[in-house]
């Protein structure tokens, strides 16, 4: 069971100027189904209460905690989604090996103060085959949309299900998975969804490495090197300062692929806006509030890592 401070909760004093807070006990739901969903977030929106959503593929971390206690600070309800999505995994052995941990996310999100925990079946979700296809435009070409056929229309999707679903005031991502987030950003204004999205700050270990619900099949060895991705990347920052686009490439790479465990799948340095490869530090001048963006994927053994830096 969750505690959270009542909102403007007095203050009471007792014998020896010792100050406590009135509490109110909240008790998290699950919910399985979407009527159910709809029934509970309906009577929110009667009430004139605003909604914020966290979707998550559950293994939860801090991370996403990160987000749970930004969407509570913004929002009156929160609803977090737990769903395993299959149509965005174009690899089968990286759906069978994705973590599920539903037990211990339930937990970490009641403890969080989360609302509602939407925890649906495949079947729930995809009653019938989804057979949508997105125009998501250069923004999911490249990078992941290159290295992944179909993944990023399988993310507009769930994605775009759960907005119907839940049809939240804000939606909060990671900007880990940066080019995701403009994905679902195209994807919102095609279907027309006024939501705000809001990214947030990516979430690191202490040694740098970002939070992933991957990262617990890192080996014990492969934690200790996995760091040096995140300490070159800082590195590159320096790099920039006197080399060109390509150099600061060639070096980001060469460095990654000098740990025996691990190898690049690809390292570019985008438009943050368009998502397009620059070949130039000033070709973002041409777009507005645009700044180089460098996005990395990296293989440490069999575990697909990502992580980006700005420039």
């Amino acid at each position: 069971m969750a505690l959270r401070h009542g909102a403007g909760s007095p203050r009471c004093f007792l014998p020896g100027d010792a100050a406590c807070k009135f509490f109110l006990l909240i008790r998290m739901e699950i919910i399985r189904t979407v009527a159910d969903l709809d029934a509970r977030l309906s009577a929110a929106r009667a009430e004139g209460r605003s909604i914020g959503l966290v979707p998550t593929m559950g293994a939860l971390h801090q991370g996403h905690i990160s987000l749970v206690d930004r969407a509570r600070r913004e929002n009156d309800v929160v609803v977090v989604s737990v769903f395993v999505n299959p149509t965005q995994f174009n690899n089968p052995a990286d759906l069978a090996t994705y973590p599920r941990t539903e037990e211990a996310d339930a937990a970490l999100l009641e403890a969080a103060g989360v609302d509602y925990a939407f925890m649906p079946s495949v079947s729930e979700m995809y009653p019938r085959p989804d057979t949508r296809v997105f125009d998501l435009g250069d923004v999911a070409k490249v990078m992941e949309g290159a290295m992944r056929p179909g993944h990023f229309n399988g993310v507009a999707q769930v994605v775009s299900k759960l907005f119907a679903m839940t049809r939240p005031t804000r939606a909060y991502f990671g900007e880990k998975d940066f080019q995701q987030i403009a994905v679902i950003r195209r994807m919102a204004d095609l279907e027309g969804f006024d939501i705000e999205i809001v990214d947030c700050p990516i979430c690191r270990a202490a040694d740098g490495l970002a939070l992933s619900s991957r990262n617990v099949r890192l080996t014990p060895a492969q934690r200790v090197v996995a760091p040096n991705i995140h300490r070159i990347l800082l590195e590159s920052l320096d790099w920039a300062k006197s080399m060109s686009v390509a150099q600061v490439k060639a070096r980001v790479i060469d460095a990654i692929d000098s740990y025996p465990d691990m190898s690049t799948e690809y390292y570019e340095i985008v438009n943050s806006l368009t998502l397009q490869p620059i070949r130039r530090w000033d070709d973002v001048l041409s777009t507005p509030g645009a700044r180089p963006v460098g996005c990395v994927t990296v293989y440490l053994g069999d575990v697909r890592l990502i992580d980006n830096i700005k420039y």
